[in-house]
């Protein structure tokens, strides 16, 4: 009994501070633990223009470690970016120096730079030296981020879809390529000759893609090339994926409909759908049709209408109506459904009497606020109709 006690005396006096043990939450940071914290900002370096990362390893609050990442356009007012990175040597704490050769241009790179904590806030003070050309810092009011922070803010999308389910999210005629910065000249060059259209504005290297060390090249082809397009650009050297992204159809100028009656064996009768479609136009905007052109590349339709101008009747002015149009199956692979979207009609108007002409200073028109175009007159419900198709449905994301 007596031992028996003694035991039950020892659980009372330890089981006090077992319980406060295991309440006990940990701190953020140990003292004297080594943690990572980032500067994603620097303000007006390089006149606002730079994009830097300054990276410190800290030791509590003695800075032991930083690199300093910085990629800036090669001249003012220029699209084409260079990098450095430097590893900066920690002088009393506050002092970071280093020398490095930028990554593209291979200039060499001297960083002198002061911080000084002010609050919860740093400021940085002192040069970069690019070449022959120095940068003033001065920068107050920077805020660091925790290695996590940093890491969730690095996450980007170059809404690349391999396998899409359908063309509802995903534009048929428009596909990008992700490819290693040291393939990217191979690859484009082998696009040379190739019916296919390259985004002017992807070929230039973003500082994301400079670290990422990986372009996204944005491409347009005619919907049914599209797919073999894609399968040649992924087995080519150093292209990491491939696929569908976002284009010019918009799903409320949408309409599917059955593929049979419009295609000459596996093919889009392309003739069938122009004709059909100028013969609706016509009427729905009281024009004559004046032209149709299908572009080799994109696989687009161009129509062109003319009608009287209402502008001043007198003067017997013409307004000209370019829509453009792009048919496509309605999702990858077989199917038995096509889809048209068509744009807003583009309205020009000129003197094209005899004679002398009046000079005419306008800009085309169309519908920049969104909903119907006012000279649309129902164009797409009427499609519809004659192709028997269907509309999209925005609020329950189906067809009806």
């Amino acid at each position: 009994m007596r031992v028996l006690l003694l035991c039950l005396l020892g659980l009372a006096t330890v089981s006090p501070s077992l319980a406060f043990a295991q309440m006990k939450l940990p701190s953020k940071t140990a003292p004297g633990a080594t943690e990572t914290r980032y500067f994603t900002a620097i303000d007006g370096l390089m006149d606002g223009n730079a994009d830097a990362v300054l990276k410190e390893t800290r030791q509590g609050k003695n800075v032991i470690a930083a690199t300093l990442d910085v990629c800036y356009p090669v001249a003012k007012g220029s699209d084409r970016k260079d990098r450095f990175v430097a590893n900066l040597a920690v002088l009393n704490g506050q002092n970071l120096t280093g020398t490095t050769q930028s990554l593209g241009d291979k200039q060499p790179v001297t960083v002198k730079l002061s911080r000084k904590p002010v609050g919860d806030t740093f400021e940085f003070r002192g040069q970069i030296t690019i070449g022959q050309t120095v940068t003033e810092v001065t920068s107050t009011d920077n805020s660091d981020l925790s290695e996590k922070e940093f890491l969730d803010n690095q996450t980007s999308d170059d809404g690349i879809t391999p396998a899409p389910k359908d063309f509802t999210d995903v534009s048929p005629e428009a596909f990008g390529v992700r490819v290693k910065l040291d393939a990217a000249l191979d690859f484009l060059k082998s696009l040379k000759g190739e019916a296919v259209e390259v985004g002017l504005s992807s070929l230039s290297i973003s500082c994301d893609a400079l670290r990422a060390g990986e372009q996204t090249i944005n491409l347009t082809a005619d919907p049914e090339r599209t797919a073999a397009l894609i399968a040649k650009a992924k087995s080519m050297p150093g292209v990491v994926a491939a696929g569908w992204t976002s284009g010019s159809v918009e799903m409320d100028r949408t309409i599917r409909f059955a593929a049979a009656e419009w295609r000459d064996g596996d093919k889009i009768n392309k003739d069938k759908i122009a004709s059909a479609m100028s013969g609706v136009l016509a009427k729905t905007l009281a024009a004559k049709p004046a032209g149709a052109d299908w572009d080799a590349n994109t696989g687009k339709l161009t129509l062109t209408f003319k009608r009287p101008s209402p502008i001043y009747p007198a003067l017997g002015l013409t307004e000209s109506v370019e829509v453009t149009a792009l048919v496509s199956p309605d999702r990858p692979g077989a199917t038995d459904r096509l889809m048209l979207w068509i744009s807003s009609p583009v309205i020009t108007t000129a003197d094209e009497g005899t004679g002398p002409k009046l000079s005419l200073s306008e800009e085309s028109t169309g519908d920049e606020e969104g909903g119907e175009p006012k000279d649309d007159n129902g164009s797409i419900e009427a499609l519809a109709k004659e192709f028997k198709g269907q509309r999209w449905d925005a609020d329950k994301s189906v067809w009806k």
